[in-house]
């Protein structure tokens, strides 16, 4: 059994004083007039939120948040791997690892894991109490860097299964959004012996023959969503899955820069009409954009991208039960025909509202649907 350590998060003052001070000394590049985020990440939007972030974000009350979760770090397949691990007041609560992706962290899940912990202080059921497990990815946050290639998303999933097998859980579930999707489901894959189903809210699956030839109004959208990305939104995965170090010197050292960069993805996923405010507060979005940078894995993260295209993701047949849950905000929206090719799609929820960062945009929605989930596996 590995051994797991306790870990508190304790940012040194001289690295809060330091961010600060390159804060005071940012230089915004210059932006052509009346072009806000047409080529990128709008430049008064970023003013506004360094300044924010300097003057009056206090990362020590989310430290102390952060820090209610009891913590821990252990070293996997040679790698270090900092997970928080939650358990319910409820002994009988089905174990739950939930799994985030880039360009987020653990603080995705701030909002849900008290309703899914204890239901019954927020108007659920004990049928549906969780202990959750939360890792830090490899490469991200308070796992900190990793120290050699190979983290493929596939032995992410290993890791994770070794995790919830040291964790004493022979029966659990499974849940994750974009590498935390594609983690998850290499996870039902290689873990189907203790899995109770997984539940993913960005499947990766390719087009059907029918698609293909004659692509209905889903298909239409699905291809759309592809093409936005290929034509638009995908240069920042060409740059990480190619050159990954070069962009990493510049994200660890300048937080204008990684505020930028990440921030970008955050509007251009969500479901907010272009305004960050109808969906996120200032305070989470630094949560995440300080994780990375106090941590300094903004290359480790990256490089996510570049193992990928070293073990390219598998397609065979998912065969534990599995939820998806569509957002019409997502980055990808297969429909359930495509998804069916690769998934055992047991439960398939549609919402009005929402997008990539569900969790954090819409955590009402992403803890209805676990809840759901599992009513409708242990009726089986």
């Amino acid at each position: 059994m590995t051994d797991h350590q306790p870990f508190t998060i304790a940012i040194a003052n001289e690295a809060i004083n330091d961010l600060k001070t390159r804060l005071s000394h940012a230089r915004f590049s210059q932006q052509i007039a009346d072009q806000p985020w047409t080529l990128g990440t709008d430049r008064d939007t970023l003013i506004d939120l360094c300044q924010y972030w300097q003057n009056t974000f206090d990362w020590r009350a989310i430290e102390l948040r952060l820090n209610e979760w009891p913590q821990f770090v252990c070293e996997l397949h040679g790698e270090q791997l900092h997970f928080a691990h939650i358990r319910s007041p409820h002994e009988n609560a089905t174990p739950l690892v939930m799994t985030h992706g880039w360009p987020g962290s653990i603080a995705e899940f701030l909002e849900v894991v008290g309703p899914l912990t204890d239901p019954v202080a927020h108007g659920g059921h004990e049928d549906n109490a969780f202990h959750v497990v939360l890792p830090s990815l490899p490469g991200f946050g308070f796992s900190g860097p990793t120290q050699k290639l190979g983290n493929s998303p596939l032995k992410m999933a290993q890791m994770i299964k070794q995790l919830m097998a040291d964790l004493g859980y022979s029966g659990y579930l499974a849940q994750g959004g974009d590498w935390g999707s594609i983690i998850t489901t290499e996870l039902g894959r290689v873990d189907a012996d203790h899995l109770l189903g997984i539940h993913i809210t960005m499947p990766i699956a390719g087009p059907t023959p029918q698609a293909r030839e004659k692509p209905d109004s889903l298909d239409v959208i699905a291809f759309d969503k592809l093409e936005f990305r290929k034509k638009v939104d995908g240069g920042y995965a060409e740059i990480q899955g190619t050159m990954p170090q070069t962009i990493g010197y510049a994200l660890d050292d300048s937080p204008v820069g990684l505020a930028a960069w990440i921030v970008e993805k955050f509007r251009t996923w969500s479901d907010c009409d272009g305004d960050l405010s109808q969906s996120y507060t200032w305070d989470q979005l630094l949560t995440n954009i300080s994780i990375y940078w106090f941590t300094a894995t903004a290359a480790s993260s990256a490089r996510i991208y570049y193992e990928m295209r070293q073990s390219p993701i598998s397609f065979d047949m998912v065969e534990v039960p599995v939820a998806i849950a569509r957002f019409p905000g997502e980055i990808f929206l297969p429909p359930r025909t495509w998804c069916e090719q690769v998934y055992n799609v047991q439960r398939w929820t549609e919402f009005g509202h929402g997008g990539h960062f569900a969790a954090m945009e819409v955590p009402h929605l992403l803890v209805g649907d676990v809840r759901a989930w599992i009513t409708q596996l242990q009726e089986r």
